[in-house]
């Protein structure tokens, strides 16, 4: 029994270590490449979506309303 748990606990503990390697190893690439561009760290990208701020509703009126 003793042998059988200390087998599993190598076991888990090298599965352990490459997932966390290789985690960091990619976590350090992608991070990397999103901040090499010249934008002081701000990325660009590429999105089809449009970004919509700000809409006019009956709510927003009231609430600007009253912080003015």
């Amino acid at each position: 029994m003793q042998e059988s748990r200390r087998d599993f606990a190598k076991k888990a503990a090298v599965v352990l270590g490459a997932t966390v390697v290789g985690a960091s190893a990619l976590a350090a690439n992608t991070s990397k490449a999103s901040y090499e561009a010249d934008s002081n760290g701000v990325v660009i990208g590429n999105s089809n979506k449009k970004e919509i701020l700000y809409k006019k509703t009956k709510a927003w009126e009231d609430f600007y309303k009253q912080a003015l």
